[in-house]
Order: C-alpha cells, then structure tokens, then sequence
C-alpha cells in the first residue's frame, strides 16, 4: 500500500559509493549498485536516517513522498535471506586455490639496485577466503589493504608486508557487512597485535577504515589501529 511518508533519498551526484550508510542500515534497505548506493525496496527503508551520519559526502536526507508503508516482517524475511546467501557462498568457495597454506618468504635478492621478492607467508590473501581461525592470524600484526594498493604502491613488500599477516578487499564492490562480520571473528579469536590498513586516495577506499572500526568495537578487542592513505600515483598521502 503506498502511502505518503518519510523515507530516505539518495543524491547520485555526491554519492562516491563508499558503502557507509550500508553498514548502518540495520534493516538491509541499500545496496551499491553500479557504483552508488541505492535503496533497493521502499518498504524496507524505515526512513528514520540513521544512515545520514555515517554519508562523507552529505549524499543522504529525509524527504517525504509516496511510497510503501514500511513492513518490519519484509525486514525481517530479507535480513534472513542475506544471511542465507552468505553462507552458501561460503560454503561454495571450496576452490583448491582458497586451500590454507603457510610458507616461507621468497628471499629478497638485489636487482637493478632494487629490493625484488615476495615477502608473502600464506595462502589466501582474500578477505572473503581468509577464514577468522586460520593459523597464519594467531598473534600476528595484520595488514589489512584495499586491493588497488597493490598495484599503485611499488615498494608494498619490503615497506608494509614483511612480518605482516595480510588479507585484501575492496569495500566498494564486495560486501561490507560480510567484512565486519568476518574481522569481528579475526579480532575476537585471532589475537591479533596490531592493525595496518592501507587505503586508496579514492573516496571509495574511506569504507575499510570504517568497516575495521565496527568490526573493532562490535569484537570489544582493543588492538592498535594504524591507517595509511595511498596516492594513485604510489606515494604514501598520510
């Protein structure tokens, strides 16, 4: 029944789809659709806009129009079936490149007066492959990137991945809420020592420091947090 209420509006224009506002939407209403954040049904929007705050680029307000009557049970129906979906996906991903290894850095060795190798020690590197108990985690200092970091910053390895534990996303085009839950765990069972996250310049990027941030105060862990902003063309903003 449509009806003439508040609800949410999204500005396309200022929108940067960094995925904010869907971690603070507690019913699941919007999704990053084409790299914006949309609402994907009206009668799941409460329109109550406790989403607005958490908007960098001021994309979000209460307007009223016609619209749906909000429905709590429709709510309720499609938080049950995001979780389902998770979970097949998860249980899907039995690829035997998502298979758990632990190895020994490639020594690096002197070419052209430049430090070349892989200071990698596990297999995956993915934040959706990497399950929160897995070996390589325990005590380790944990570096978290967004995954156009490694090809921007030539110097990755040497400067920010050796002795590191690392796992890479991109909180635009996966899902953020699926990255809170699974660092929730990595900071609840892991004993995790510390935090890097590096970040892209893009507006974008801003979404995994805020997904490490929920994930820290929803685990209750109190673990040393370190974020660093990337350039796009390979230098260390901050």
């Amino acid at each position: 029944m449509k009806v003439t209420r508040k609800i949410i509006e999204i500005d396309d224009d200022k929108c940067d789809g960094c995925g904010n506002c869907i971690l603070a939407c507690a019913e699941g209403a919007m999704e990053i659709i084409d790299g914006k954040a949309k609402i994907i049904k009206d009668l799941l929007c409460d329109g109550l806009g406790a989403c607005i705050g958490d908007c960098p680029q001021d994309a979000l307000k209460i307007i009223e129009r016609e619209a749906d009557e909000f429905d709590e049970e429709a709510v309720h129906v499609h938080l049950e079936n995001m979780k389902n979906e998770q979970k097949n996906e998860k249980q899907a991903c039995g690829c035997p490149g998502s298979h758990i290894q632990s190895f020994q850095s490639s020594p690096f060795k002197p070419l052209n007066n430049a430090q070349t190798g892989s200071a990698l020690t596990h297999w995956p590197v993915q934040i959706k492959l990497v399950p929160p108990t897995a070996p390589f985690l325990k005590g380790s200092d944990l570096l978290v990137a967004a995954d156009c970091v490694p090809v921007a910053y030539p110097s990755l390895h040497q400067e920010y991945l050796k002795d590191r534990t690392v796992m890479i996303g991109c909180p635009k085009f996966d899902d953020p809420d699926e990255y809170v839950e699974k660092f929730t765990d990595v900071f609840k069972q892991s004993g995790v020592k510390s935090v890097t996250v590096l970040l892209m310049e893009v507006p974008c990027c801003s979404g995994l420091a805020a997904i490490i941030e929920k994930a820290m105060e929803l685990s209750g862990a109190k673990i040393p947090v370190n974020n660093v902003l990337v350039g796009v063309k390979g230098n260390i903003i901050s």
